[in-house]
């Protein structure tokens, strides 16, 4: 008689967490008590495996005492909606043209049913997450944004802003008592009107005024990649004004790089493009 020795399932999943934590415990000691900021976007927001294994994640950031910070983004929610009202996006520069009606749909968009589902996401997973948009407070102030198109004309996409300032008070309250906020990128103008913030460069702003350690930007790609299609694993200035010269980086990952590029220039310890 054979007699096969088998470790269940659920136990091998024990060991193999207990494997990660060890390898992860020098990094989870040096980072303690730090703010991470994360740009929530790309796949993992449509795919729902991806949605819940994100919600799990930062759970997991803020119980081996880390202080995880979500921005997140919502263009194909935001495609979705306008194109079922017979409107079509535009965007220029990789920013999103956003006249009064688009405008609502951002807002109901990203401060209402996206926000919601990652908030609701994350408390499933057992964590304690509250959402919130620029508007809430006024803690993210905004100032019309102009943009170059291709032919270096300066042009006017509507209700678009870029961050004039951001009060910290606010999120600092929530994530020393353990609560995790979750922030949709809409900020409040001069004159108390609602614009559209591409969620990168208010991820980049928020991580420079908390002090973040760390600030990473979620995309549907590898990162950066060059003409050939490979991944740039490291990326200075230098490089950078030479690869938005020659057009290598362009669309959406504009924002990702400029606002990685401010951030590490104001003292963010590393931002991650993945």
């Amino acid at each position: 008689m054979v007699i096969q020795s088998e470790v269940p399932a659920h136990l091998h999943n024990a060991q193999d967490t207990a494997a990660i934590l060890a390898e992860a415990l020098p990094y989870i000691r040096a980072f303690s008590g730090k703010t991470i900021v994360v740009k929530y976007g790309g796949n993992a927001m449509t795919d729902p495996e991806l949605k819940a294994g994100f919600a799990r994640d930062v759970v997991m950031l803020k119980l081996v005492g880390l202080n995880p910070v979500v921005v997140h983004g919502g263009g194909p929610q935001i495609n979705q909606l306008l194109s079922r009202l017979g409107k079509q996006g535009e965007f220029v520069s990789g920013m999103r043209v956003t006249d009064d009606e688009t405008m609502d749909v951002v807002e109901m968009v990203l401060g209402g049913l996206v926000n919601k589902e990652i908030v609701s996401l994350i408390n499933q997973a057992g964590g304690k997450a509250v959402g919130l948009t620029g508007l809430d407070g006024h803690f993210i102030r905004a100032r019309k944004l102009y943009v170059q198109d291709e032919q270096d004309t300066t042009v006017d996409i509507g209700k678009v802003g870029e961050v004039d300032s951001i009060d910290p008070t606010v999120v600092g309250l929530l994530t020393t008592q353990d609560f995790i906020p979750v922030i949709a990128p809409i900020g409040v103008g001069p004159d108390g009107a609602a614009y559209n913030i591409n969620a990168d460069l208010v991820a980049g702003k928020l991580a420079e005024t908390l002090h973040a350690e760390k600030l990473i930007l979620m995309t549907n790609t590898s990162g950066v990649l060059d003409r050939q299609g490979q991944l740039i694993s490291h990326l200075d200035s230098e490089r950078a004004a030479a690869l938005f010269a020659d057009g290598t980086i362009s669309g959406g990952m504009i924002p990702k790089v400029q606002s990685a590029l401010d951030t590490t220039r104001q003292g963010v310890g590393s931002v991650h493009i993945i």
